[in-house]
């Protein structure tokens, strides 16, 4: 037994001799450039929505959502166009049990999550709607361009709907954009300051350019931690169905993850909530509906995915109607059993599908 202990041991030293050192520290850097990225894209964000006089609700559901998907993206053409459609499905499947499960579930277990009516009765449906969807155009194993065209035509109408749902303005609009001058978040601000619509000209650049920063910033970082990661992953001979299930999923979920856990400590909630909700949606509708549309022979969907991941991820957006209906609120306890129930499936993954 301990000449088998001892071998084990020699052999996972000389897995992790192989590593160099470059790639533990594009891993390093992809978290770090996540972070940054992040708080670049919650500032910006807020403070955005703020000058626009619009609900930090509407920003976090559309731009950031779609900025924090572009990981997803990027990985899903990439897989399409090598004839790897399952990767690109799995990774979708994948990043939205991350997001509902395991971010959402964390988030709401640092602070409880009051929901806004606009979740429920919009955001909520579509998400459900997608992922039944989603299960319903893969039965036959492949999602075909055309199918990618009608999801990505349904991103659409979703993203109108979500604007003409949105307020155009609040009473915490208002206030925060109030508050921008004294809090110092505006330039120019003083006896001697630029004319008010100068001000403000200005303060919109500044944000939406901090924006975008932050998005740029975090699709790269992802690109790093994603590709160290897979090396690791691979250098200790875990598959790749499970690579694409896990280490991808949750690497392309990276952004969303630091997203989310920065807003919800810097209580931007609006923020937090509508990047998750918006980018579980759009990850199925816009995102795998491209992907879809960039292969010529379309995405092919292997037979453990149209039985279990999809119908998982379709289950688990179903379990979030008595969820978010209880109270409007995710509280502490129900985010916690949403982190454990991941937990469980992230074990059942490597104990059962590797």
């Amino acid at each position: 037994m301990r000449a088998a202990d001892g071998l084990l041991t020699e052999i996972c030293q000389e897995r992790w001799e192989q590593l160099s050192m470059n790639e533990v520290m594009i891993f390093f850097a992809g978290l770090l450039a996540l972070i940054v990225g992040a708080e670049l894209i919650v500032r910006g964000a807020s403070r955005l929505a703020a000058l626009l006089r619009i609900n930090p609700l509407l920003i976090g559901l559309t731009i950031v959502s779609i900025g924090t998907s572009m990981p997803e993206l990027a990985v899903g053409i990439t897989a399409g166009l090598h004839g790897n459609g399952s990767l690109a499905v799995a990774n979708i499947a994948g990043t939205n049990l991350v997001n509902i499960l395991l971010i959402l579930g964390l988030s709401a277990f640092l602070r409880a999550l009051p929901l806004h009516l606009q979740v429920l009765n919009l955001d909520l449906p579509m998400m459900i709607v997608a992922a039944a969807a989603l299960a319903g155009l893969t039965s036959d194993g492949l999602l075909s361009p055309l199918e990618g065209g009608l999801m990505v035509g349904a991103s659409v109408i979703y993203t109108v709907a979500v604007v003409r749902s949105s307020r155009a303005e609040s009473a915490y609009v208002k206030k925060e954009f109030e508050d921008m001058c004294g809090d110092g978040f505006m330039e120019g601000c003083g006896p001697e300051a630029l004319s008010p619509e100068r001000k403000e000209l200005l303060a919109r650049v500044k944000y939406a350019a901090m924006l975008i920063a932050g998005m740029a910033i975090t699709v790269i970082g992802a690109g790093w931690l994603v590709d160290g990661a897979t090396v690791l992953a691979r250098t200790l001979n875990i598959p790749e169905a499970v690579i694409g299930l896990t280490v991808v999923a949750i690497g392309t979920s990276a952004p969303e993850l630091v997203t989310t856990i920065v807003a919800t400590l810097r209580d931007e909630r609006d923020v937090a909530i509508g990047n998750l909700l918006g980018s579980s949606i759009y990850n199925i509708l816009l995102i795998l509906g491209l992907t879809a549309l960039a292969t010529p022979t379309g995405l092919a969907v292997t037979r453990q995915l149209q039985l279990f991941d999809i119908p998982l991820m379709t289950l688990v957006a179903l379990a979030c109607v008595p969820v978010f209906l209880t109270g409007r609120c995710i509280s502490r306890l129900e985010g916690g059993l949403g982190v454990a129930a991941y937990l469980i499936y992230l074990i059942w993954l490597v104990l059962f599908r590797a």
